[in-house]
Parts: structure tokens; sequence; C-alpha cells
């Protein structure tokens, strides 16, 4: 991997910007001013966070320029560019009391950026260095900046407040990414996840328009408070320190310097209360004085759950005295009261089962509604909880360490789902807070930025441009001449992952029987070609990919490379590892075996690139395939030298497909005002039909019914065997239920109802497999020349990915 820089001359430059995050005020007549001969004007007065951006300016002018303006607390003689928040500012003051919102504003020889706050300034300081070519990415993903010398710039705009109120990301599971390389490579001399790895962190965050973090807090890192500096290095960004659903009012309980089992006990409130809120006391006494979002609640250590009482009705009561004595502690050391404080509760794991016996959760504290951990929510608000005074928020997972199997390596999620998601959590009113888990921020880059954009502003989204948004983010940045080559990557990418994910190849999943704990062959057939298929695919895509790295200038390679060409070409060679020692199992030949060997060592060496390019900048952020602690996929799969049936799956997890598909197509959607869809973007076709809005009220429905013709049926058939694939979502609310109502010939109805229960052996196949299969034999009305199969909507928002027949 080569870097460097290109150069590129302009002439003056006016970036009158088009955005949908924006809204035109009227365009005045304008000078343009030189960003690279102004001063740069604060007032000292103003919140600390407006200097900082005053210097983060000129420093991302002389990224771009090679020449820094000067930085004062009084104007220049020449052009100026004034920074200031609402309450310092002479104009734009109808931005006052607003949330984070900014304005430019040029006339004469003066920029003026106003924020509502300190932080609705830094966006608006940063919206300029974007334009001028300073990626969010430029330090985090290594994208260059192009040299341009010629920055004369006028704009007059004013932003909308963020749709989502606090947004940010996770540092989690950081075993074998973040903090192998923190604390060898990037922190050495702290040896851990320190303040300065927290500098870049925050910097990528609010550059990325977030406000918050939640810090890393395994066991392997060093807690965050027990680097003071690591919260100084969080205000100086203006980034708010949010929590796990573990770690009550800052405190994080797994960590040995925090909570240690022979020095402070047991973890359990009912018997342990006095030394638990001692330690949340002191919690807030450290850090009062910053902005945060505060945890309420209480699990058990880390992920555990809550220990005491085993009756969720004790539970809540003994969790409602938890909320009680948490919001006295706030209040004693903020200074205010506690309906005014952010502060969130997580329904997660068995603190739902909790929330469902009755617990009383303050009307003011934000419910927070999680994901499965594989990307489909759990729950969203009914219409008693949208009325609360906190509304609601989503906590979302791009990875995740657990059972059925951990999915740590490499990004996975199709867009088009996160979109659907997150769209029936906000639909639902989930407009308060978004924390998305991104493991070690990188190989995410891209998911990550799709999350923090639909964050700031989720009416620029639809099932439009869902699917087709990470194409042209990347286009921006490597050339409009590869959007084209993008989009084909990243749909094939996607889908492939979506029958299974690269880290689900060795079939096996953990924490369960003997049996299903081994590595498995997988269920793509070398007989009928869906094997071959597959690998064709993945070779397909890298072979597009390279053809891009090979075309785009040498300073971008490394970017592109960490952003997308080592998820790629890496899960190409885990499917290798599989398949072909699957076909070794199958015909005993060492040829597959070996091969299955060199995938492996292929999978090596692309970690060795990533961490030597760049003179090691990441080296150890990818230290290891990360085993996880519920994965065998990192391991080698055995070999034999004769043909065997030892490693074929389960009978549970065979699947009778059928030879005659239905084809899904606008043409079977004729109405306006049908309530289906064709999502494109998901499914294993990728392309899906959606039966209705998940929040419809299915009785208010004019049309619940759509029917495809079954042209294969032979002319004596008395009857037809379907296949119904769907994908396993959960119900939308306590008192729903998934179901779909399918008929042929319109003659009997039968439904069908996906029934599981979270741990059970039924959801954590539908985890691996991502689709929930039914299969049905019907009779065919023999009356009847032409026959057909009818969808009827149980409850909205189903999701069909696939049917077939016989």
């Amino acid at each position: 991997m080569v870097s460097g820089s290109t150069k590129k001359k302009s002439s003056i430059k006016k970036i009158l910007f088009s955005s949908l995050l924006w809204s035109c005020i009227g365009v005045l007549p304008m000078h343009a001013i030189d960003l690279t001969r102004s001063t740069i004007v604060y007032n000292n007065k103003d919140a600390s966070l407006v200097a900082h951006m005053a210097n983060v300016l000129a420093d991302d002018i002389e990224r771009v320029s090679g020449v820094r303006p000067s930085v004062s607390t009084k104007k220049g003689s020449g052009d100026n560019i004034i920074l200031a928040t609402a309450t310092y500012s002479s104009v734009n003051k109808e931005l006052r009391g607003t949330w984070e919102r900014y304005a430019i504003t040029t006339k004469g020889s003066v920029m003026t950026i106003t924020g509502s706050d300190p932080r609705g300034l830094a966006y608006g300081v940063l919206h300029i260095s974007e334009s001028i070519g300073v990626s969010p990415w430029y330090w985090f993903a290594d994208v260059p900046v192009k040299h341009n010398t010629n920055l004369d710039v006028a704009v007059n705009y004013v932003s909308k407040s963020p749709t989502i109120k606090y947004r940010g990301i996770f540092i989690n599971d950081e075993d074998w990414g973040m903090k192998t390389w923190a604390s060898q490579t990037f922190e050495k001399e702290l040896g851990d996840i320190g303040p300065k790895t927290y500098d870049k962190v925050c910097e990528l965050i609010l550059r990325l328009k977030g406000n918050m973090l939640a810090p890393a807090m395994h066991t392997c890192t060093g807690a965050f408070y027990s680097h003071p500096e690591s919260q100084v290095m969080a205000d100086k960004w203006g980034i708010m320190i949010t929590t796990s659903h573990c770690e009550p009012l800052l405190f994080n309980n797994a960590a040995p310097s925090e909570w240690d089992k022979d020095r402070d006990g047991e973890w359990n409130y009912e018997t342990n209360k006095d030394k638990i809120l001692e330690k949340l006391d002191n919690r807030l006494h450290e850090t009062a004085q910053y902005d945060n979002i505060y945890t309420t609640g209480m699990r058990g250590l880390h992920d555990e759950a809550m220990k005491g009482s085993t009756d969720n009705k004790d539970r809540a009561r003994t969790l409602e005295k938890v909320f009680a004595e948490q919001r006295s502690i706030l209040e004693k050391y903020k200074g205010q009261k506690a309906v005014d404080i952010p502060q969130i509760f997580v329904p997660y794991k068995e603190t739902l089962d909790i929330y469902d016996a009755g617990l009383k959760v303050p009307d003011d504290i934000t419910l927070i509604w999680p994901d499965d951990n594989y990307g489909y929510m759990k729950r969203v608000s009914n219409a008693d909880e949208r009325k609360r005074k906190g509304h609601s928020g989503i906590y979302y997972h791009l990875s995740y360490l657990g059972t059925p199997h951990d999915n740590l390596w490499i990004p996975s999620t199709s867009p088009a789902l996160m979109y659907e998601e997150l769209k029936k959590a906000y639909d639902a009113g989930a407009d308060r807070y978004w924390l998305l888990n991104v493991g070690d921020i990188k190989p995410m880059e891209v998911e990550m930025t799709h999350f923090m954009d639909m964050a700031y502003d989720f009416s620029h989204f639809s099932f439009e441009n869902a699917n087709t948004y990470q194409a042209e983010w990347l286009a921006k940045i490597y050339g409009e001449n590869h959007k084209e080559a993008f989009q084909h990557i990243l749909d094939n990418y996607y889908r492939l992952a979506w029958d299974r994910r690269p880290e689900f190849m060795g079939y096996e999943f953990e924490w369960d029987s003997e049996e299903n704990i081994r590595l498995h062959d997988t269920d793509f057939s070398f007989e009928t070609g869906a094997a071959q298929k597959r690998l064709f695919d993945y070779a397909n895509i890298c072979d597009v990919y390279n053809h891009v790295y090979e075309t785009v200038a040498p300073s971008l390679r490394p970017s592109l490379f960490e952003m997308l060409g080592y998820a790629v070409l890496s899960a190409n060679q885990m499917n290798k590892k599989f398949l072909y020692a699957q076909r070794n199992h199958e015909t005993g030949s060492k040829v597959y075996a070996d091969m299955s060997v060199n995938a492996n060592d292929s999978i090596n060496a692309l970690m060795a690139i990533y961490n030597n390019q760049l003179d090691g900048k990441w080296n150890q952020m990818m230290s290891e395939v990360p085993p996880g602690f519920v994965a065998k996929y990192h391991l080698m799969p055995e070999f034999s030298n004769a043909p065997t049936d030892a490693y074929k799956l389960p009978k549970e997890q065979w699947h009778p497909e059928f030879a005659n598909k239905v084809t899904f197509t606008d043409a079977a959607i004729d109405s306006s005002n049908t309530p289906f869809r064709l999502i494109d973007g998901m499914g294993t076709d990728w392309i899906a039909l959606q039966m209705g809005d998940p929040h419809a009220d299915k009785s208010a429905m004019k049309i619940t019914s759509i029917s495809f013709p079954l042209e294969q049926i032979p002319a004596n058939a008395d009857s037809v065997s379907v296949y119904l694939s769907v994908l396993p979502m959960w119900p939308v609310a306590y008192d729903k239920s998934n179901s779909i109502i399918v008929s042929v010939d319109d003659g009997e109805a039968v439904t069908c109802r996906n029934v599981f229960k979270e741990w059970g052996m039924p959801w954590k196949i539908q985890v691996l497999e991502n689709r929930k299969e039914f299969v049905l034999t019907l009779p065919l009305k023999k009356t009847e020349n032409k026959h057909h199969l009818t969808l009827t909507i149980g409850d909205p928002g189903q999701i069909v990915q696939k049917i077939t027949y016989q």
C-alpha cells in the first residue's frame, strides 16, 4: 500500500450547500472570503468548545491549503470568520433556545458561524471543514485530504436540529482490536485505552455530528475513569459520556479497579446496598461537573443477570428502590431536579422480563429498546409508552459477543435492514437516544457513518436510498465513476452475509450440546451447485474490488482497504476455508484440504497487510480473527483422507426448498393504496416483501391480501407443497405476534406464526440462518386452470423473503 497526496488546481470556489440537512434562509449578495487569509475570531467568554473549534478550523484549513489562518479574540483587518454561540452572537438570534443548530452567514468580508449551543457551533465549523475536503475519517480511516490553495468561500444557510437528540457509539468487546492496538501501538506508554485514544475517538464522533460515547468497559481495559484525562478529552470535544446497560451512574462494575468481589462483596442490592450506593455516590462526586447521560437501574456484574430474587415481580420492586436512590444521588451532585437530568433505562436481556412484570420506570427516564444483538428490534414503544416524557431510544448492534454465536469480526448487517428496523423504532417515538455498538470502530467505518447520518437527519433516508447510500458515500471519496462497482460489491457482500455471516460459517453454536458446539459442514451443496455459486460470487466481488483498488490513486488505497477491502477479501477467504474443508469431507481429497489451509493463510496475510500498511499505524487493530467467547470459526476444521459424513449438519438444520420460485415484482403491487412494499437490499434474493407497516391498524386497511401465480403446477395435481421463508423478526409489542396467513386458490387459509423464546433452539437457529421457514401442503382447486397463492396480513410488518413450491 502506498500513501501520498494528489494536487488539484481550482478556481474561486463558492460553496453553496444543497444538502437536505439544511434549510436555506435566502441567498444574500455575497463576497467570497479567503479562508487561508482570514482571521478566525472567538469570544474568550464563550464556551471552551468555541475556542477549541476555532483552532480545529485553522488546523483543517491548513490540512487543505498548507496555510494556517490566525486565531484571535479580536477581528483582523481583512476577512474574518466569527465563531460564537447564540448567547454571544448579534446575528441569528432565532437559534437561541434550540438544540444543536447552526447558521452560517457571509456578508462583506465577514463569515459568521453561530451555534444555538456549543455543539451546534462545532457542527457549523465542521460543515465548512468537510466541504473543503476534510473527511470525518481523515485520521481514523486515513481518507486523504486533497491539497487546494484556493479556498474562497461564501455561505448563507441555517441547519435544522438533529432528528435524534443523543447520538453516539459504544466501543465494546475491545479485547482483540481497540485494546491491543491502543496498548501496543498508539498508547504504548500507558499500555491501555486512555486519553490519547479517546481524544481521537471523540473528535471522530463530533465530526460525524454525534454527541455521546459509551467507552470501552471489558475487564481487559482499564476503567474509563481510572484514567481521569479521558473524561477531559471527551469534554474538550463536547462529547457526553453515556454507559452501557450494565453500568449504573457511569460505574463500570466489570473493571476490577471499580468493583472487586473480595474487597467489596457481592454486587447484590438486596444484601450489599450500602457499598453499591457508596460507589455510585463517589462516581457522581468525581464527574458531576461534566455533561453526562446516566444509566439507571442495575443488572449483575458486567453482562450477568441481576442478583437476588429470581421472581421478576420482586426484582421490579427492588429496581424501583434503586431508581429512587440513584435519582437522589443525581440531585445531590448535579444541583438539578432529577426530571431535568438525562437518564436512560435499558430493558436488555432479563431486565425486559422484569419490565414486563410491572416495573415502574419514572416517566422522565428514556426507555432504550435494544435489538436482539443481530439487527432485529426486540421491542418498540406501544401507544402508552409513546406518551412518556422521557420518550424512547435505541441500542443497536453491528458487533456482538454472546450466544448463540459471536459476531465481532467484520461488518455484515444489511443497510436496508438497519434502516427498516430503526424506522420501526423511530416511528414509535424513539427520537431521544440512539447508541450503536461498533465493537472496535474499525472495520465498521462505512456502517457507522450510515447510522450516524441517519441519526442526524433521518428524513434524508427512505426505503429507496437505504441500500444505495453506502455506495454513494464511497463514490464521493473514491470517484463517482466507481459508484456502480461499489454498489455491486456491497449488494453481493451483504447478500452473501445475509444467507450466512462469515463468522457463522463453522455452523456451530456455543454453550450448547456436544453435537452443536463442534464445527460442521455447511448447507451450501456442491451437488446442486449452491456452494460453487457462493464461491463464484465472492470471487467476483473480490475481482471488482481489486480493479477499483488498482484504478484509484495510490493515496486512496490504504483507506479503501481499511473501509472495504479487508472485509470483502477476508469474507471470501473464510468461506473458502470452510467450503473447501466440506469438499474434502465429501471426497477425501487432499487437494481441497490444502485449499482450505491456503484460505486460512490468506486471512492471516490480509491481517498482516492491515497491521503493516501506513508504517504500522494500525498495528494490532487486527491482532487476530476475534475468537471471542462463543465461537470456533477462527479455528481450522478437521480434514479426512476418505469421504465421511462425520461433519454433516444435524437434520433440524436441513432446508426443504422446492424447484419453482415465486418472483416478487412491482406488477404484483398494482395499487398506490396497497400496504405491501418491495424492499431492495434484504432477503435471500436481495428483494423482500413487507406486508404492511409494522404500526398499521389492520382493521383500517382496505387491502390486506396479495396474490401470486403458481405457474408450474402439473395438470393432474391435487395439492401443492409451499416453502415460505420470512425474516426472523420479533413482535412489535408484547401483545402482538408474528403471523402471516397463506392460502391457495382461495381455499382454506393456514396461519404461519413464528413463536420462539430467546435462547431456545428455534431462536438460535433463526439467528444463525437469518430466516424462519414454514413448509405447507395445501389443496388445489381442480376446477381452476390457473392456480395462485395468496398471502394475507396477520400481524402487519412481517417480511417475506422467499417462496418456493412444487
